[in-house]
Formats: C-alpha cells, sequence, structure tokens
C-alpha cells in the first residue's frame, strides 16, 4: 500500500475548520493532523475540547502550538513601541496573531514532513492572505488547500456533512462571531452589517460590572510594561493580562474600526481591547516627556507603515526588521510609571513620574520661567525665526495687504 499524504490542519476547533479535517481524513484519504497554533485567546478548556473532537472527526494526531510568547517577543512589543492603532482606532488585535499563527503551522508541517496546509479561510476576507501568504514564503512547496474557498461553502453544508458523518456539529448560526486574542476580541456580524447601527451592550463578551472609578499606576521600562500598582512582573504577557483583568470590566477599549481590506473591500468590524488601549495611552503618554520632538515624529511615521504592513500580511518583508530596529532604539529612555484614571466606558491620563522627564529641567519651565536664555536672546530668536516669513512678504506686499483685509 501506498503511504498516505500527510496534511496538516490549522485547526481552530470551529466549524471550517472541523468540516476540513474529517472531509480530508474520510473522502480524500489523507492522514490529518490538526495543529492548534495559540497566541493567547485559548483558554485550557477549549484547548482540551479542541483536542478530543480533533480526534472525533479523524485526525490522526493533534497539538496545540503555544506561539503566544514568540507573537509578543518579535511583533507585539513593537507595536507598543510604536503606539500603533490602525486608522488611529484599531490596536490590530487577532489580525496581527494570524501571522504567527501561520509560521508555527508551517514550522510544524516542515518538521513531520508533510505534503499539504490546509486553512478554513474563506474567499471574502483578509486571513486567506495572510495564512497563504506566510505559508508560501515559510513552507515553499507544499499544497495550500481551502475547501470551504474553493467549492465556496455554505455554514448549512458543512454541518449538514459533519451531522450524516456522526459528528453531531453544534454550530448553530449565532448572530456575532468572535476571535479572541491576547490583544483584543474582534466582533463581527449582527448590527455591524449595517452601516448606520452600532453594537449593543449583549455584543460584547465582557460586560459592565465596576462603577465609580479608580486609579491605576502602569511601569515601564524601556518601553515595556513591567508594573501594575506597585506588583512587579518580568513576564509581559501576565502584566497585559494583569491590566485587562482590572480594566475591562469598565468595558474600556470598545470601538468601531472601518478600514481597507486586504483584497481591496472595505471592511467594518467591532472590538474590545481593554489592556492594549491602556497599555498604548499610557506608553504614548510617557514618551511625550521622555523622548525628543524629532523621536516621537519619525517613529510616529515608521510605525504607521508597521502596523500596515502586519495587517497587510508583510511582517515577513526584510524592512520590518529594520523598523522594529529603529523602534527598539527610541526606546532607551521611556522609562517611568504612568498613571490613569478609570471610569466605565473612558479613562484619562493623569501623570507621570520619570527619571527620564524632560518637562523636568534646569534651562526653563514652560509659561513661567526662562533659566536657560536671556529676554534678549528670546526676542533675538524670535527675529531670526521670523526672517523667511518677512522676506517673503517685503517681495510680496500684495499678499501681505490682503490677509491684513481679511483679518
Amino acid at each position: 500500500m501506498m503511504d498516505k499524504k500527510k496534511v496538516v490542519v490549522a485547526f481552530s476547533g470551529g466549524l471550517d475548520t472541523s468540516y476540513t479535517v474529517m472531509y480530508l481524513a474520510k473522502e480524500k484519504g489523507y492522514e490529518v493532523y490538526a495543529a492548534c497554533a495559540n497566541t493567547g485567546g485559548f483558554s485550557p478548556e477549549q484547548l482540551k475540547t479542541n483536542e478530543e473532537n480533533a480526534y472525533k472527526l479523524g485526525a490522526k494526531s493533534y497539538v496545540t502550538l503555544d506561539v503566544t510568547r514568540e507573537y509578543y517577543d518579535k511583533s507585539l512589543r513593537y507595536m507598543i513601541y510604536g503606539n500603533v492603532l490602525r486608522n488611529g482606532t484599531y490596536p490590530i488585535s487577532v489580525s496581527s496573531e494570524r501571522i504567527f499563527q501561520g509560521m508555527a503551522i508551517a514550522r510544524y508541517a516542515k518538521e513531520i514532513g508533510a505534503d499539504a496546509i490546509a486553512h478554513g479561510s474563506t474567499g471574502a476576507g483578509n486571513d486567506q492572505v495572510r495564512f497563504d501568504m506566510t505559508f508560501l514564503v515559510m513552507a515553499p512547496g507544499l499544497e495550500i488547500i481551502t475547501l470551504t474557498r474553493d467549492s465556496n461553502l455554505s455554514r448549512q453544508e458543512e454541518i449538514d456533512y459533519l451531522n450524516s458523518n456522526g459528528f453531531p456539529a453544534d454550530f448553530k448560526k449565532l448572530k456575532y462571531s468572535y476571535n479572541v486574542g491576547i490583544w483584543g476580541t474582534s466582533i463581527c456580524g449582527g448590527e455591524i452589517l449595517d452601516s448606520r447601527q452600532g453594537l449593543p451592550e449583549s455584543a460584547y463578551l465582557k460586560q459592565v460590572e465596576k462603577t465609580g472609578s479608580e486609579v491605576i499606576a502602569l511601569k515601564f521600562s524601556k518601553g515595556q510594561l513591567v508594573g501594575v500598582n506597585g506588583e512587579e512582573f518580568t513576564d509581559h504577557i501576565k502584566a497585559i493580562q494583569k491590566v485587562e483583568g482590572i480594566a475591562a470590566p469598565y468595558g474600556i477599549g470598545r470601538d468601531m474600526h472601518v478600514g481597507d481590506t486586504i483584497i481591496g473591500i472595505k471592511g467594518r468590524v467591532g472590538f474590545e481591547a481593554a489592556a492594549p488601549m491602556l497599555i498604548i495611552a499610557a506608553h504614548k503618554f510617557l514618551e511625550k516627556f521622555t523622548l525628543s520632538k524629532w523621536q516621537q515624529y519619525w517613529k510616529d511615521q515608521v510605525a504607521n507603515w508597521y502596523g500596515m504592513f502586519l495587517h497587510e500580511s508583510q511582517y515577513l518583508e526584510p524592512v520590518m526588521r529594520d523598523i522594529e530596529a529603529m523602534l527598539e532604539s527610541s526606546q532607551r529612555h521611556v522609562n517611568g510609571v504612568v498613571t490613569m484614571e478609570l471610569r466605565p466606558y473612558s479613562f484619562q491620563t493623569v501623570g507621570v513620574d520619570s527619571p527620564d522627564d524632560l518637562v523636568k529641567n534646569k534651562l526653563g519651565e514652560y509659561g513661567e520661567g526662562a533659566k536657560g536664555w536671556t529676554s534678549d536672546d528670546a526676542k533675538g530668536f524670535i527675529k531670526v525665526t521670523s526672517t523667511a516669513l518677512r522676506a517673503y512678504y517685503l517681495n510680496h506686499k500684495d499678499e501681505a495687504e490682503q490677509i491684513e483685509n481679511e483679518l
């Protein structure tokens, strides 16, 4: 007998990947290896259920690939360094994790000598691009199988197939679909499909349970979160989870993102990301005190590109390593504690205590008094600074008169 071909299925436990496992094992005769790449979005109970279901569906093997720390070390910390928010709104939550899930699946496929990799993406979203591009680069030569996309399968067709083959597919058509990760939860479906509407309270997984207000203190060392309310962390992931536990019950970090998908259509997604929004806001606030004007300016430019490349599945583009080097270098003086006040649905920055605070200096206090220059120095500086404008309007007196008349 010929050996069966090996296929690794990127297995989330959802309908599409469950169908993929069973169909490839039963109908196509593949030796199926189900692999769940966890970037912080699965609970131990969910992972246990995934394993049990994978074997029921016909998988020869199941494995959980935990890449949460790799995701933080190789990308998430740079998103914090760069204060990355797509379109100034969305912390690129689950979408940025897809790259690392794809890389983990590709590595595993090569380790076991697989012939193919399969995933459950449809043909109408971003994930098909993220997975396919990662596999093409990281596992060249392996066949990529996408049953849902290629056959344009409906949910009901997949459910009927699983049920008819003895798997009780309890995949009811829910009003909303959720993707949960360490850097936030995305919400699709329901009212989001109508541009005129927003999400109701019931759509969010984490409900508002806290009232009143409280103060939270976030400590950063070289741009990384290392302390929460006086508790020190060497594990940055646990520090993020600590912030999430404190802030999520206030309903902080909820918003709606509208943007351009990789394939060219507009997309809309709701999200809840308490820890990301707090951490980014605190970090950006601290940088205002500790970075120079031009450090902030140029860091904003490259960070915007970093976020765009992440979203558009260009993490493996070599320039990303160059951007990361610049972002990391910029963080050498981003140290200190940021105090913030939390209340239901909102927060505000309060203050900063930093050894690198540039507001504290011996040259002067803004709006109070100058110590590093004299009044004559100030008048000379202002006169020289105005030289270009004075020269322009001396040569274009008609424009100067027009401005005078309009004023």
